[in-house]
């Protein structure tokens, strides 16, 4: 039964490690993106596109979120669940601090990469990203200090591996994670 905890700021690689983690290690994937994908919707909203976060309506349904505690506590709750079963790589910005479950991996990029890799992934402007990443990080930040006291971008203490991507490509991402993983399993 194994479990893998993958987190970092927005648009540091925690999906595209996960998919390849999970692939290599033949085990599912799940993210805290998901069940609030979830809960917005048995709020009412309607979110179709993956980068749906980073519109109007996203970023509304964000800011309500960010008022209510419930919706993260859900979500944490869901995911933690998930993480007890195993056989699972779960991105999340919290996890790693709430559960004692699985290997915790820590993706530190600057904003200046995290902008470039969502104006690629999302075909907008790198200053619109740019933008998107300090706002996104700022909420994030306030929202996780105030419901749980978690320094996030700062607070390493939780992780086994934490793994500079800025100068790495996705694959060698992958590649450097399941080395470091194979070494703490040992």
């Amino acid at each position: 039964m194994e479990c893998v905890l993958i987190s970092g700021l927005p648009a540091s690689g925690k999906t595209t490690l996960a998919e390849k983690l999970a692939k290599e290690l033949g085990l599912k994937t799940a993210s805290g993106s998901q069940i609030l994908i979830e809960l917005a919707k048995e709020h009412g909203y309607k979110p179709a596109t993956a980068n749906w976060w980073d519109t109007p309506d996203g970023m509304k349904f964000l800011h309500e979120r960010a008022s209510n505690p419930e919706y993260d506590m859900e979500v944490d709750k869901r995911l933690i669940e998930l993480a007890s079963k195993g056989d699972v790589v779960i991105t999340s910005y919290t996890l790693p601090w709430l559960t004692d479950f699985g290997i915790k991996i820590w993706l530190e990029a600057s904003p200046e990469e995290r902008a470039k890799r969502l104006s690629q992934r999302d075909g907008i402007s790198l200053e619109e990203a740019k933008e998107i990443i300090k706002q996104r990080d700022i909420e994030n930040k306030d929202l996780y200090e105030k419901l749980y006291g978690i320094h996030l971008g700062s607070d390493f203490s939780p992780f086994h591996i934490v793994l500079d991507v800025n100068q790495l490509s996705a694959d060698k991402v992958a590649e450097t994670v399941l080395e470091k993983i194979r070494k703490v399993r040992k």
